[in-house]
């Protein structure tokens, strides 16, 4: 399963769904945060797996508690939101209050809103990261290469198919975050798509707004 089909799928559809019931924001809304969080915490995971304490620590987390069955079953999304806030912890660290502060300005969900639906987000995240690990059969030496190859493959599709606006949206992401594995995640991706520094800023709402308003029809 590629990136994309992951979000346009029935999983990301129905954990939308329960975000919007629960948080009072757009399903729409919720599958555009999740088309900039996933390849943002597959990029800080790559990079973490690099070192290779971070990455036998990643292994073990993802046999223990990703399985993806979380794919088949969206209703642990919101059971497991305490879990997905301590991933989120962990994957971003220090820079995390940073992260949900841009995604909050670039996406309009407040504030008080980012980081818990951010925590429903991560678990489905992981999820996917597991299946694709055992699909794959790869151990703590090869997730570096099969985390860029989830962004690689993601960022092709994206760029063969032009026409949703969430390819749109992953095409920006990819093309600004995929480029340097020793460059910072954040600065890549929320830089160039977000507004964090790009040129894209520039245009009202930067990156990720202006595709959020085609994607909300015109919000």
């Amino acid at each position: 399963m590629s990136l994309i089909d992951l979000l346009t799928g029935s999983t990301s559809n129905q954990v939308a769904e329960q975000a919007e019931n629960k948080f009072g924001i757009s399903r729409n809304q919720i599958i555009a945060l999740l088309a900039v969080a996933a390849p943002l915490v597959i990029s800080y995971l790559r990079n973490k797996s690099q070192d290779a304490n971070e990455a036998e620590a990643l292994n073990n987390a993802l046999d223990k508690d990703h399985d993806g069955s979380i794919l088949d079953d969206a209703s642990q999304a919101e059971a497991r939101q305490a879990e997905g806030g301590s991933i989120l912890d962990h994957v971003f660290g220090g820079q995390k209050s940073t992260v949900e502060n841009q995604l909050s300005q670039n996406t309009g969900i407040s504030i008080d809103k980012i980081g818990p639906i951010l925590a429903m987000l991560a678990p489905v995240i992981m999820g996917y990261i597991g299946k694709e690990k055992q699909q794959n059969n790869v151990g703590a030496g090869g997730l570096g290469d099969l985390l860029g190859g989830i962004l690689g493959n993601a960022s092709n599709q994206a760029q063969e198919q032009q026409s949703s606006p969430l390819n749109d949206i992953l095409g920006s992401v990819l093309g600004g975050g995929q480029a340097q594995s020793g460059g910072n995640p954040l600065n890549d991706i929320l830089g160039s798509v977000l507004g964090g520094g790009g040129q894209q800023q520039q245009q009202q709402g930067g990156g990720l707004g202006s595709i959020l308003g085609n994607l909300l029809g015109g919000k």
